[in-house]
Formats: structure tokens, sequence, C-alpha cells
């Protein structure tokens, strides 16, 4: 997960609108299901559904009220802290 493009998704998110990022989610996972993509093409695919989670994740938090750059790095603690269990 890259800190920047989440936070660039969450203002999309605020731009626009979260469906669209739900959207995408579920087209990139119809695609990854293709039986000719390569590793390297899977791992691409897989980091950019990763990101638009957290940044589900962290506009969920903004809307409760977090500030931003408070819900971004409460996020990216709570996967660091997830990966070292």
């Amino acid at each position: 997960m890259k800190l920047p493009v989440i936070k660039k998704i969450t203002e999309f998110i605020d731009n626009h609108d979260a469906d669209y990022v739900t959207e995408a989610i579920e087209t990139l996972e119809a695609i990854s299901e293709a039986p000719s993509l390569k590793d390297e093409e899977l791992d691409v695919i897989g980091e950019l559904i990763s990101n638009m989670y957290g940044a589900l994740e962290v506009h969920k938090e903004i809307e409760k009220g977090t500030p931003q750059r408070e819900a971004l790095n409460g996020f990216m603690k709570r996967v660091l802290g997830s990966i070292d269990k």
C-alpha cells in the first residue's frame, strides 16, 4: 500500500463518490480472474485493489470527523501493526 495513492483516491472520493471506487474494485477483481494474466500483472491489480480499499477505510474515518492526515496515519499504523503480527 502506498500512502500517496490512498490519499489521492480519498481526494477522488471527496470530489466524486465512493461508488466509483467500489465499482472500480469490482471491475479489477473480475479482470483478475482472467487466466492469461501474468503474476506481475496480478500483483499490480492486487496493489490497486488494496489501495482502493484503504482509501475507502480512510474516507469512512474522515466522514466520522477525523482529520485527513490523522485518518491516513491511523490507517497505516493499523496496516503495519497487522503485518507485524
